[in-house]
Parts: structure tokens; C-alpha cells; sequence
């Protein structure tokens, strides 16, 4: 039996753990420029490269309205109506692909920046996230590109096409609304991730996300009403698909993560 009046001894990980934890207020201001600066020049590089290539995405941007238009039997060519119209699609185009490109080099600077001041188990925990939320995030803006956007722009071409009124698609408009789509589908996948977070933090666990699920139904069909851009059923119903089983699929990270904090404290009881 340990003798009280004796501190416990600290284990070579813990002491680890406490010297990674430590720093002075002014290395963490020179590690912050350090970083800082980093991801300027990533970011930069990344839109310079992004520039480059931006011409040749536009094909890829652009075959989504293409295909709705020959569905529906009418021209598929999309307009500019500005002299600097396309030049600034371009420029436009370039910096999002330039910040996509960088992404992955800042996440890796800010990790960098963050994890001397964290505890071992934390720098897992933040990393067992960081990859799958981007991954998530790319399918979101996947399941935007290829699912989504054919049912959407069907839906608002097929309306005017029995109509007097034909359409005029302007590029830059047309832009627009896919960017808000995509971010937004991209954002919307991340709600594992924050299923994951809220788990780890003890606010929600499994138990309660499946007993709640009638009040998180009504939440995800509100979301998919106010989220979809067209006020079709169809989109609607992709859209609260999507939510349902990404819903689900938190619930499953959840379980995992309140079974592993579990087995983790009842380890630690053992030991004690």
C-alpha cells in the first residue's frame, strides 16, 4: 500500500505529457508568426497554382447546367454579360481552387501550432478528427456536384420549358449558386464530426440521440426545407436523406466514443 505522505511518482509519459504541455507566452507568439506565415505563403502558392488551372475546371463547373439544358432540348452554352465577365470567373475560380489546394498545409500548420500545448490524449483525440472532417467535407461537396446539382437545375430548367420565356444562363450567376450548394452540402457532412465532439465532451451520447430522434426529424426536415435551393420535393427529400443518415452515422461514431471512454475509466479504476 502507498504511502500517503509520499507524492506519487509521475510516469515518463506524464512527464512527457507536462513538458509538451509547457510553454513560455513569448515562444507561443514566435511559434504563432512562425505559423502564421506558413500559411500565407501555402496559401498564396496554393491560389498562384489554382490560377493556372482555374481555365481548365471551368468545363468540370459548368457540365452539371450543360446537361440539364441538352435534357430539356435547349442550347447549352452559358453567357457572360460582362466585358471582364469570364476573366473574373476565372480569377474567382482560381483563388477557391488555390484555398482547397492549401488546405491541408494550413490544417497541418495549425496543428502544429496547437499540439506542444496539448496533453498526449488530446493530440489523438484532435487528430482522429482533422482527416475524417475534410474527407467529409469532400464528400459533401461530391454528393452536391453529382447528385444534387442534376436534380436541382432539371427541376428549375424543365419549369420554363413549355413556357414563352427561354433561358439565358449567365456563368457568373450560375457559379454562384453551385458555390453556395457545395459549401453548404460540405458544412452540412460535418455533423458527424460535431456529433463526435459533443460525444467526447459528454453533451450527447448514443442513448440520447436515438431516443431524441422524433425531435431531430423535425429539426432535419426544417434544415432540408430552408437548405434545399429549390422548392421541389425531390431535392427536399435527397437533402433529408443526406441528413438522416449522416444523423445515424454520428450516432455510430458516438457509441464508439462513449464505449471507448468507458473501457478507458474502468482501466483506470483497475489500476488505481
Amino acid at each position: 500500500m502507498p504511502d500517503p505522505a509520499q507524492p506519487d511518482p509521475i510516469s515518463p509519459e506524464r512527464q512527457e505529457e507536462e513538458a509538451g504541455a509547457r510553454m513560455s507566452f513569448f515562444e507561443h507568439l514566435v511559434d504563432l508568426r512562425k505559423r502564421l506565415i506558413n500559411s500565407l505563403l501555402g496559401i498564396g502558392l496554393g491560389m498562384v497554382l489554382g490560377l493556372l488551372v482555374s481555365q481548365y475546371f471551368i468545363d468540370y463547373i459548368v457540365r452539371p447546367m450543360q446537361m440539364a439544358l441538352r435534357v430539356n432540348h435547349l442550347d447549352d452554352k452559358l453567357y457572360y454579360t460582362s466585358p471582364a465577365g469570364f476573366i473574373s470567373l476565372v480569377i474567382t475560380l482560381g483563388l477557391y481552387l488555390g484555398m482547397v489546394l492549401a488546405m491541408p498545409w494550413v490544417l497541418y500548420q495549425i496543428w502544429m501550432f496547437v499540439a506542444p500545448g496539448l496533453y498526449k490524449h488530446e493530440r489523438r483525440a484532435v487528430a482522429g478528427f482533422l482527416i475524417p472532417s475534410t474527407l467529409l467535407f469532400l464528400a459533401g461537396i461530391a454528393f452536391g456536384y453529382f447528385i444534387v446539382l442534376p436534380t436541382m437545375l432539371n427541376f428549375l430548367v424543365g419549369m420554363t420549358v413549355s413556357g414563352p420565356v427561354k433561358p439565358l444562363i449567365s456563368i457568373n450567376e450560375y457559379f454562384d449558386l453551385i458555390l453556395i450548394v457545395l459549401i453548404g452540402l460540405g458544412i452540412i457532412f460535418e455533423l458527424p464530426v460535431l456529433i463526435f465532439i459533443l460525444s467526447l465532451f459528454n453533451i450527447v451520447t448514443p442513448k440520447l440521440l436515438l431516443k431524441n430522434f422524433r425531435y431531430a426529424m423535425l429539426i432535419i426536415t426544417v434544415l432540408a426545407a430552408v437548405a434545399a435551393p429549390t422548392p421541389d420535393a425531390t431535392t427536399m427529400l435527397i437533402f433529408m436523406a443526406a441528413m438522416v443518415m449522416l444523423y445515424f452515422i454520428g450516432v455510430i461514431v458516438s457509441y464508439f466514443v462513449v464505449r471507448r471512454k468507458r473501457a478507458r475509466a474502468l482501466a483506470s479504476g483497475e489500476a488505481s
